[in-house]
């Protein structure tokens, strides 16, 4: 089954919470880091989601006085929710490298054990791989039947190419994880390339508040 938006985005809030305890905005902007541009996050999405891992006991909400005396809700992780989180990162089934929810498990890989993540990545590479030959049989067929659109052969060819970039690269983190040395298949790996992109993003933007 695959994993609501409100489950991607509760394990998302779960997981920089974590890191350390934030307030509404900072929350908010970091997880749209992690989304990315596609799936940009609300308040009247976020505040909701809060609302019901407040009730869940998983987060708990503190009073903050910053240095101009203003008072801030500061969200923090509570013991529920870190069981929670870890569980939930541990689930390495056919939800976990779905388009919805690989990006921000990647993220997260950091605190995955290995055969999780080796499950994860192999999952996604041969979903990934179903789709790519779906769309050369349809490339194939479509080139009959439009009678050789160049638009429409051109859309077909950068999905296409899209799609095959993207098992490359899969294919490189699996022959990375089972190659690396120094790496213990029962620990967590190193910070993983999109998680540092993430994190010096939220650097560069708090420099600049």
């Amino acid at each position: 089954m695959a994993a609501t938006k409100g489950q991607t985005l509760e394990l998302a809030v779960l997981g920089l919470l974590h890191e350390s305890p934030l307030h509404g905005y900072e929350l908010r902007k970091r997880v749209n880091l992690l989304f990315g541009w596609s799936r940009l996050l609300s308040y009247g999405s976020l505040y909701p989601a809060l609302k019901r891992m407040l009730r869940n006991n998983w987060i708990d909400e503190v009073t903050n006085t910053s240095i101009s005396r203003r008072q801030r809700i500061v969200y923090q992780i509570t013991p529920a929710g870190i069981e929670h989180f870890t569980q939930e990162i541990g689930d390495s089934g056919p939800a976990s490298w779905e388009d919805d929810s690989f990006n921000l498990r990647f993220a997260f890989f950091s605190r995955t054990d290995f055969d999780v993540r080796l499950r994860i990545l192999e999952g996604r590479r041969a979903r990934l791989q179903e789709r790519l030959d779906r769309a050369q049989r349809h490339a194939q067929s479509g080139q009959t039947q439009s009678g050789g659109d160049r638009y429409l052969s051109e859309l077909q060819r950068h999905s296409i190419e899209s799609v095959e970039r993207e098992l490359r690269w899969l294919t490189d983190l699996i022959d990375d994880e089972r190659g690396s040395p120094g790496v213990s298949h029962n620990q967590p790996s190193p910070t993983p390339p999109l998680r540092q992109a993430t994190e010096k993003s939220v650097a560069t933007e708090s420099k600049k508040e």
